[in-house]
């Protein structure tokens, strides 16, 4: 019996010993799953989610790395299949087709999902109120926490795509100290849901992967149908890096899809160096009986605390038969810097900081409605406003915008030159009072409007529909106090006028603070009067700071340029005061502060 015993031992040994074997030789030597290893034939045939589920559950419940075949080709079938990413993976330059030529199980459903194992918790919260700062007692951790209460309905939108609203709710971070990032932005009496979703302490990594998507061909005149069949995002602390995703055969007919990167319900997500391909727009009838078009969302984000993308790109973003890029709702914290887009879209508010730094968006522009800070730096945006606040959503904006040492390239096709465009005539409940920005201020713009006639109307501040009568109608459109200028210049050398009634030059201040003594430092660092080097004036103007010095707009008073020395003052008239002279030395980027 010992004999045998000893025997039945040794047999067991070596099997274990064969599997470690068989083990290593498919790659997890290195603690790294595969999707080969659960049956993936990666030909670009064969239905390979099924054992792409299968290494990720692996993966997941004992916390290994994924990493796929770079020169695989994995096909995702058509089955109402998700695989749930709870590890860091790897796809590198591995392809992935997507096929929605043909039916599909479920075209709601996602492919792919990043998320947490942490399990969500409910909580027993009585009211809040806004831009509460702590939530006492907590004991919960780190937490995402998402509340709403069903009673009360906000966003009640305007227009062709009109609607009853949606319920009161947003998203906040919770330290494990109580205190609350993401100030809320409503008042709660009531609480019909609210939980918490623990924030993992490490960044999970998505990396590379290159998916192709053959468009669905579904027929649906009337409503919008949208189709998933993507990547969701629902775990705080993740970044998906470089992935690439492209759409081919798009045909007459088709609807829409809601995100091929969709971000919901986390906190703390980067999208760095991901390209993601316009779709082309539909048409359908609705809500209110009548034609509208249908787009689609590349990245798509709602309900999320501190979304970042860095250097995302989409194609040929003046192409007017792709829709936008990005859609969003329910954000806090929004930063776009380096990017190349089509648009850039908040629909039900943005709150906190949001910032576009160093990007270009294209034919759709900047478009947005919230409260908070709102900056564009450094950028090229080619909309038809410069700035456009939703009017199916009441154009607010509870905040201050800023501008500084940008572009806005006029489009060729647009009617009336307007910078920041609005339309609320006040008669219209959205849920919320409506506010245009507080303070806007301008440091530093130049608006190409060379596209326009010589007479042309100049371009406006605000539109012709903005009316001072909407402050008195049953739900008064609040209206921006002071207007800030200082470095703008256009092409056609016209001054911005204010647009609109004429009494809302006694409602709105605007202070023309022109040119501001700027110092050119010998080595070159910096070009004070924007902000700018002398290499990025010459870039965008193709001139020296000699030459810009003659080049001045109209309406502002030259003075000469002493050589390497300064600009000089230069000052204008206000509309509304007396000339109103203002001097601020930028110098060295070690020296002065930028004042306010």
């Amino acid at each position: 019996m010992r004999v045998a015993g000893r025997c039945w031992i040794a047999v067991s040994l070596l099997g274990v010993c064969a599997a470690i074997g068989s083990t290593h030789a498919n790659g997890a030597e290195e603690g790294v799953v595969t999707y080969e290893q659960f049956g993936a034939l990666g030909d670009g045939v064969a239905d390979d989610l099924p054992a792409i589920c299968a290494a990720h559950e692996h993966a997941n419940a004992r916390g290994l790395p994924v990493r796929s075949d770079p020169e695989a080709t994995y096909h995702l079938g058509r089955r109402a299949l998700t695989a749930v990413i709870a590890t860091d993976t790897e796809w590198g330059t591995s392809r992935f087709i997507i096929d929605d030529s043909e039916p599909v199980e479920d075209h709601k459903r996602s492919l792919f999902e990043v998320r947490s194992l942490a399990k969500p918790v409910s909580l027993d919260l009585a009211r809040l109120g806004r831009d509460q700062r702590r939530l006492e007692p907590w004991s919960a951790g780190a937490c995402l926490v998402f509340v709403e209460n069903a009673h009360e309905r906000i966003y009640v939108r305007r227009g062709l795509n009109q609607n009853d609203g949606t319920a009161q709710k947003e998203v906040f971070v919770v330290q494990a100290d109580g205190t609350i990032e993401g100030e809320l932005d409503w008042d709660y009496e009531h609480l019909t849901e609210a939980v918490a979703y623990p924030i993992d302490a490490h960044v999970l990594r998505v990396s590379g992967g290159v998916f192709f998507n053959i468009a669905n061909r579904m027929r649906q005149d009337v409503g919008y149908n949208y189709w998933a069949r993507n990547i969701r995002v629902s775990r705080s602390n993740t970044e998906l890096v470089g992935l690439t995703h492209q759409v081919t055969g798009e045909t007459e007919f088709g609807h829409p899809y809601s995100g091929f990167l969709n971000v919901n319900r986390c906190a703390n997500v980067t999208l760095r160096g991901c390209s993601i391909a316009g779709r082309k727009t539909y048409r359908t009838i609705g809500a209110a009986g009548k034609p509208v078009d249908m787009g689609s969302y590349g990245y798509a984000a709602n309900l999320v605390v501190n979304l970042r993308m860095i250097g995302c790109r989409m194609d040929d973003i003046h192409d007017r038969s792709r829709w936008g890029v990005i859609g969003t709702n329910f954000m806090k914290g929004i930063l776009v810097e380096d990017c190349v887009l089509s648009r850039m879209d908040v629909h039900m508010g943005a709150s906190g900081d949001f910032v576009v730094r160093r990007s270009t968006l294209g034919h759709a522009g900047l478009n947005a409605i919230g409260r908070g800070r709102l900056s564009v730096e450094d950028s090229t945006l080619h909309g038809p406003s410069l700035i456009t606040f939703r009017s199916d959503y009441g154009s607010t904006w509870t905040g201050d915008v800023v501008v500084r040492d940008s572009r806005w390239v006029v489009p060729e096709r647009v009617g009336a030159v307007v910078l920041f465009r609005v339309d609320n005539d006040g008669t219209h409940d959205f849920g919320y009072p409506c506010a245009m920005p507080q303070t806007i201020r301008i440091e530093g713009l130049f608006i190409d409007d060379s596209s326009r006639s010589s007479d042309a109307p100049p371009p406006m501040f605000f539109g012709a529909s903005l009316r001072a009568a909407a402050r008195e109608g049953p739900f008064p459109y609040r209206v921006t106090e002071r207007i800030v200028v200082s470095g703008l210049e256009t092409a056609s050398g016209r001054r911005p006028t204010l647009g609109g009634d004429p009494e809302l030059a006694d409602l709105i201040e605007i202070v023309w603070r022109a040119g501001e003594t700027a110092t050119i430092q010998s080595d070159g660092e910096r070009l004070c009067r924007f902000g700018w080097t002398v290499g990025q004036c010459a870039k965008r103007y193709g001139r020296t700071i000699g030459l810009w010095a003659t080049k001045l707009p109209p309406w502002i008073e030259k003075r000469p340029l002493s050589d390497n020395q300064t600009v000089g003052r230069l000052a204008t008239k206000s509309p509304r005061t007396d000339c109103e002279r203002h001097s601020r030395h930028r110098g060295p980027r070690s020296g002065h502060r930028r004042s306010q």
